[in-house]
């Protein structure tokens, strides 16, 4: 039997080749491990995603963070005061991977990351990774796509939505439109009940909208500062989610995703032509 890596090394190689179906046409929306410059998933981010299953495996989470390395860096040492400040309480879990986009937390949580536990509130900040190579529209879809798994997969998780943080120094950034295409769309996603949008990112940035490296560094990332910003910010209708009653709504069923059981046919045709 193939070990899973490798399994998934092939599955990569062969979903690279094969056109993209009517339906599979945004790679925002498009479930995927993060690959290599080979096209095979990226031995070091697969096992980041082992360890966050084994995490979930052993339950015993109440907050859940999602996201790429804004997220990640909360387990640095700039950002654990704020950490434990504001989280530590109420027994959270980040399972944030630098340079992840929409994709790679979809395919994230397709795979396990939510197997053995049913947190209470999920802290979710995704897109901003997509923004050099996908539409506003794309990535607005792959982050309602992230949102609808979480509901489908455990119904008495509600979902903070954060708003994609600002990035690039002064407010004319190209990047900043973009941003504020996605923004403006996700927000719709908020329900006031199970999933509840916030935009914080007024409070990263000056009176003129410009953003000051003491705040973040590389006008990306965040400082120390930042992470007590957003510990702050957050806190409130964190609170307020937390004490809230989970209640499971009804949700749609979720569109299959593209798991390795339907391509086990294609790899038997194959090696029974060797």
């Amino acid at each position: 039997m193939l070990q899973r890596s490798l399994l998934w090394a092939i599955v990569a190689a062969v979903s690279a080749t094969m056109p993209l179906s009517a339906g599979a046409k945004n790679p925002a929306t498009t479930p995927s491990p993060r690959l290599n410059k080979e096209m095979q998933p990226d031995a070091g981010w697969m096992k980041r995603h082992d360890g966050f299953v084994d995490i979930a495996k052993k339950g015993g989470v109440d907050v859940l963070f999602l996201g790429d390395s804004i997220t990640d860096a909360w387990r640095g040492k700039a950002a654990q005061p704020t950490w434990d400040k504001y989280f530590v309480p109420h027994k959270p879990a980040n399972f944030g991977i630098g340079g992840d986009r929409t994709q790679h937390v979809l395919w994230r949580i397709r795979n396990g990351e939510l197997d053995g536990i049913k947190p209470k509130v999920a802290v979710l900040m995704i897109g901003t990774n997509n923004t050099g190579g996908d539409s506003a529209e794309q990535i607005a879809d792959g982050v309602a796509a992230i949102v609808k798994t979480i509901r489908q997969t455990s119904p008495t998780t509600k979902v903070m939505l954060l708003a994609v943080f600002p990035r690039g120094e002064k407010p004319d950034n190209p990047g900043r439109t973009k941003i504020a295409q996605i923004n403006k769309t996700i927000s719709k996603l908020n329900d006031g009940a199970n999933v509840r949008y916030l935009d914080i990112g007024a409070k990263f940035t000056q009176p003129d909208g410009m953003l000051t490296k003491d705040i973040m560094p590389d006008f990306l990332h965040l400082s120390a500062r930042g992470y007590e910003i957003w510990g702050e910010a957050i806190n409130p209708l964190l609170g307020e989610m937390l004490r809230a009653p989970q209640v499971a709504a009804a949700e749609p069923r979720a569109e299959p995703a593209p798991r390795m059981p339907r391509l086990r046919g294609l790899f038997g045709r194959i090696l029974r032509r060797q």
